[in-house]
């Protein structure tokens, strides 16, 4: 909890509570259903919850925002978003039924109003939002397949709407075919070891009737 308060110290004492809530929470599930592996549950703060909020550093969600975490896992980035954003709309899929059942208890425990999680495939989503978040759940010439059609038409954000993707290492080769893609470092933000190589990679995408 020091290291979230350390970046984001403007915290309610609700969101703290939460954010405090994680750890007991996902130790629990995770003797239960193995959603995070035993050297990254040790690690939770830094590895999941922290560097899901390095979305946060590149963009705040406006209030009543739509976003759809795709590939969600056991709830990141979507939960952390969720708690730091309460008044906006998340809804996050994985195609694996026991991870979206953790998500789901997660939720519930920290009573988050603002998060549906389901049992879905990207490609069979029928609503659109404004950004769809992810953690390196494939390439992005692949990811863009699968979500290119889901974007609200209008954007009131400063960033167009679209994908804000948390991927590592050298994104050139990946991202050669996407030259609006803009790649934010997570190393200006954070100075953990972990973040050196990890960054928020946006890419606009158009909306299409």
């Amino acid at each position: 909890m020091e290291l979230i308060l350390k970046y984001f110290p403007n915290l309610t004492e609700h969101q703290m509570k939460q954010f405090e809530m994680l750890k007991e929470l996902y130790e629990d599930w995770n003797a239960k259903i193995n959603v995070i592996s035993r050297k990254d549950i040790e690690e939770l703060y830094v590895r999941h919850v922290l560097h899901s909020l390095g979305i946060t550093k590149i963009l705040e969600f406006k209030k009543g925002s739509k976003i759809m975490d795709v590939g969600t896992g056991g709830g990141f980035p979507g939960i952390p978003l969720a708690i730091m954003y309460p008044e906006v709309e998340f809804y996050l899929i994985d195609v694996i039924a026991k991870k979206i059942k953790v998500v789901q208890e997660v939720a519930k425990a920290l009573e988050l109003k603002n998060v549906v999680a389901e049992q879905k495939r990207a490609e069979l989503v029928k609503w659109n939002f404004d950004f769809i978040v992810s953690r390196a759940v494939t390439n992005m010439p692949d990811f863009v397949k699968w979500v290119e059609d889901r974007t609200v038409k209008e954007s009131k954000h400063e960033l167009k709407n679209g994908i804000l993707y948390l991927k590592g290492g050298d994104l050139t080769e990946e991202l050669a075919s996407f030259p609006n893609a803009t790649q934010f470092n997570l190393s200006d933000f954070f100075s953990e070891a972990f973040f050196e190589t990890k960054k928020v990679v946006h890419l606009p995408l158009k909306f299409k009737k």
